[in-house]
């Protein structure tokens, strides 16, 4: 039975994917976009949380640490990483649940579980499950246990990607996978790079890919200004989206600084002072400029 690492299971989505689903978040993600809003993602490793207005300051799970990896100082209680070993003990210990450990292993039977107990909700809406992140394709075979296991429950199935994979295997999650909701960030390779840490050219390459291969797929536009949203990135866009075999479907995701509290929490650097975030009439202009090329876009998930 194969395991993998999930930071959240989301019960009654709305915006991943038609009708009411469940998302499952994976940890892990090869990117490190700049306005990601799952922090918790990045990494596939468990990672501590303390929540600093919850804590009473009694010193309980210092003492109780054998590790010596938690240590009290005026910005809250300090996690050493290294000595770590994700006993939990400070979880168990603290009697204002001011510690929390980010991330959970389950096996695709025990995901699977807590799909099922939701069958009830996507027959009605048409919806259905949707694997997310992180990037999901990083703990490919958890992924296509599940993917398998929901087609053995005739449940829709969706898989919400960097496209950032081996070409094989985007083609062998393709062949499980009733949708794809699969991001394009920005069509210079370049900036894509300076931005996320790699270059784009798998990206597209496999979307190509997977739209020659008939695969379902929409297509997600994360909108930061002063990235991507400029005159020549969105034309490029247009261009390229309209060349790919029945893909019409786009959604423009306009930024939000909501993530920035999950930044101070995880210690992660965070740029959200540099992000603009879009106006409703920038959006509105990108989106009619994007019809334009034949594509149907919605603003929002």
């Amino acid at each position: 039975m194969t395991s993998g690492v999930i930071f959240d299971i989301k019960k009654f989505a709305i915006h991943d994917g038609p009708g009411i689903r469940t998302t499952v978040f994976f940890k892990g993600c090869p990117l490190a976009c700049r306005w990601c809003h799952n922090p918790e993602g990045l990494t596939i490793a468990e990672q501590h949380v303390h929540h600093q207005k919850r804590c009473i300051g009694c010193g309980e799970c210092v003492q109780r640490c054998a590790q010596n990896a938690l240590k009290p100082s005026d910005n809250g209680i300090l996690w050493d990483e290294d000595r770590c070993i994700r006993c939990k003990t400070c979880v168990q210990t603290c009697p204002s649940e001011a510690h929390e450990f980010i991330g959970q292993t389950m096996t695709a039977d025990e995901v699977v579980d807590k799909i099922k107990k939701d069958i009830v909700f996507y027959d009605a809406s048409k919806g259905g499950v949707t694997f997310s992140g992180g990037e999901p394709l990083m703990q490919a075979q958890f992924l296509l246990e599940l993917l398998d296991a929901c087609a053995q429950l005739d449940v829709h199935c969706a898989v919400d990607t960097t496209g950032y994979a081996d070409a094989e295997l985007l083609l062998s999650v393709a062949a499980r996978t009733d949708l794809f909701l699969y991001d394009l960030k920005h069509l210079d390779a370049e900036k894509h790079r300076n931005h996320t840490g790699v270059s784009n050219k798998k990206i597209l390459d496999n979307l190509k890919l997977i739209a020659r291969n008939g695969a379902n797929v929409n297509i997600r536009i994360p909108i930061i200004p002063d990235f991507n949203a400029d005159e020549e990135n969105i034309n490029h866009t247009g261009e390229f989206i309209s060349s790919l075999p029945g893909v019409r479907n786009v959604n423009l995701l306009p930024y939000h600084s909501a993530a920035k509290s999950k930044y101070s929490r995880l210690g992660v650097q965070c740029f959200p002072s540099e992000m603009q975030i879009p106006s409703k009439k920038k959006m509105h202009d990108l989106a009619k400029r994007l019809q334009s090329f034949g594509l149907q876009v919605k603003i929002g998930g």
